[in-house]
């Protein structure tokens, strides 16, 4: 018998569909010059923070963003240019547009997911910075062998720690929870997860950091918790903007010390193997 289709192939052979072939597909179609984009690039899977940063004419669109799905935005934090894309829930369509960036000169990525709560101790809202994402979805095993986790890059994940530790938020670090389906979160699952000391569940952070390791490229994964899977009334409550300027001052803080680490010479392509 063949394994289930979802590991039953080789990570490790080259893809004929490359993002760089949908780029230039796209260019043409849509007459736009090759640019590259800023970096530091940030996922913001709900879109929120995009909108406000554009809202308050902080952000400007780039129009030669070839991407068929997304809008590409360019963020002036301090010294450093950063491209934020919005929207982009679920991990095939977060590593479809992180490897599109990553094929037009991003160098590292920061990502920040809405997430539920699964730690019993703990209450909404808070940060998690993901040292190891739990592969209950199905796109990372097409960039990494079977295993229980994807992992994240030790030395980037201290450095980026050190810089969370100066903002007001509260931030935990340790594992969440990646699935592909949200709406099968049962109680014994949940407990389960639970007894492994996970301390959250969200749908992209997996798939991002197996991308990462497969090709060599830093990712910073975040997560906004936010809810505890709607089972208390005042479950989805950021603190309104608030609670938005809360989540940039900790992308922020993120984006700032992967630019430091880039800064002091550290290759794109350290802690990995591609």
């Amino acid at each position: 018998m063949k394994h289930a289709p979802i590991v039953d192939h080789d990570p490790t052979e080259a893809s004929v569909f490359q993002p760089d072939n949908l780029l230039e597909g796209a260019r043409r179609q849509k007459c736009l010059p090759r640019t590259l984009v800023p970096s530091i690039c940030l996922l913001d899977m709900d879109g929120e923070l995009v909108e406000r940063l554009y809202v308050e004419r902080r952000a400007i669109p780039d129009r030669s963003w070839p991407c068929f799905h997304t809008r590409l935005y360019r963020w002036q934090l301090g010294d450093q240019e950063v491209g934020v894309v919005g929207g982009t829930v679920g991990a095939p369509f977060a590593v479809l547009v992180a490897e599109e960036l990553l094929a037009s000169g991003c160098e590292a990525l920061v990502t920040i997911s809405s997430a539920g709560l699964v730690a019993p101790d703990a209450r909404p809202p808070f940060f998690v910075l993901v040292e190891r994402a739990l592969r209950d979805e199905g796109t990372s095993y097409h960039y990494q062998p079977p295993a229980r986790w994807a992992e994240a890059a030790p030395k980037l994940l201290a450095e980026v720690a050190g810089g969370l530790a100066g903002t007001a938020a509260k931030v935990l670090r340790g594992p969440s929870w990646t699935t592909d389906a949200p709406f099968r979160e049962s109680a014994e699952l949940i407990a389960s997860r639970q007894s492994e000391g996970i301390l959250c569940v969200e749908m992209e952070a997996a798939a991002l950091l197996a991308m990462g390791q497969a090709i060599g490229r830093p990712v910073v994964c975040l997560a906004h918790v936010t809810n505890a899977m709607a089972t208390r009334s005042d479950d989805f409550e950021k603190g309104g903007h608030d609670g938005q300027q809360e989540a940039l001052d900790v992308c922020s803080a993120a984006i700032r010390a992967v630019a430091k680490h880039l800064r002091a010479g550290h290759p794109a392509r350290e802690g990995h193997q591609p």
